[in-house]
Order: C-alpha cells, then sequence, then structure tokens
C-alpha cells in the first residue's frame, strides 16, 4: 500500500488562504495562507491523523483514486512504516507475546515497535513488517 493520500485543496472565500481536506481520512483537515503551506500543513494533518488511528486501535485506509481536483500529499516516511507495521499486526491475528517471541524480543519492544511515537530504527520496523509477509518498497518520483 501506498501512503500517498488524495487531498482536495479549496480557497477560503471568508478567511483567504487554502483549506484541504481528505475523504479518506476525514480528521485530516488544515489550512494554509499559500498552496504550498497548505499541502505541507496536509502532510502534517495526515501524521497527526494516522497516528490518532494507531493510537486508538482504528483502521487505516488504503489511499482511494484521486479525483477531478485532487493532489498527492504523502505522509512522513516513519509514519508510512509505522502505519503498515500496525496494519499487518493487527491482520496477523497474533498477540504481541507471540510476535515478541517469534522475533526474538521483549514485549515492550514489540509495543515501541507499533507506537506511532516511539523512534523506532527503519530497519527493525522493516524486519517486523518482512516477520509478518509484508514488504517494503521505497519509491520516489
Amino acid at each position: 500500500m501506498k501512503y500517498t493520500y488524495p487531498v482536495l485543496l479549496t480557497e477560503d472565500p471568508d478567511d483567504g488562504g487554502y483549506v484541504i481536506t481528505c475523504r479518506d481520512i476525514p480528521e485530516a483537515i488544515t489550512q494554509g495562507d499559500t498552496i504550498a503551506e497548505a499541502l505541507a500543513d496536509a502532510a502534517d494533518a495526515l501524521d497527526e491523523a494516522l497516528c490518532g488511528r494507531i493510537n486508538r486501535g482504528r483502521d487505516i485506509p488504503a489511499p482511494s483514486a484521486r479525483q477531478a481536483g485532487e493532489r498527492w500529499v504523502p505522509v512522513p516516511v516513519i509514519t508510512a512504516l509505522k502505519a503498515a507495521a500496525y496494519i499487518k499486526f493487527r491482520a496477523s491475528g497474533q498477540t504481541k507475546v507471540a510476535i515478541a517471541k517469534a522475533l526474538d524480543l521483549k514485549e515492550s519492544e514489540v509495543r515501541r515497535i507499533l507506537d506511532p511515537r516511539h523512534g523506532t530504527k527503519v530497519a527493525t520496523l522493516e524486519r517486523f513488517i518482512r516477520s509478518l509477509g509484508g514488504e517494503v518498497l521505497v519509491s520516489m518520483s
């Protein structure tokens, strides 16, 4: 799954600037004075929304197809990796204890891997995702 979401940029006739909304992640709403600022703020809003969903145990939807007038906004790389780890963990049906045992980790280490605000090394996240049958691919445009 790519962690780049379509967002709609709308001019704000009352306050000026631009409002950003995301159909897939409705709680990710933000605004900015310029288009560049609004798009940068959209990445922050998506980051916060995805981390909030992980913390609350909610689903993280796959990005839908971009519609007319929408733009792509990627989430920060570490957030994408944390979201991928969380999605794979939930889909596995395993407990944190079972995964910790399989990876020769402590349960507290698995909790930290799944904590969206804990600074986990990329290599650790890749190993975790692979252990659950996933694969991390990097793309650049």
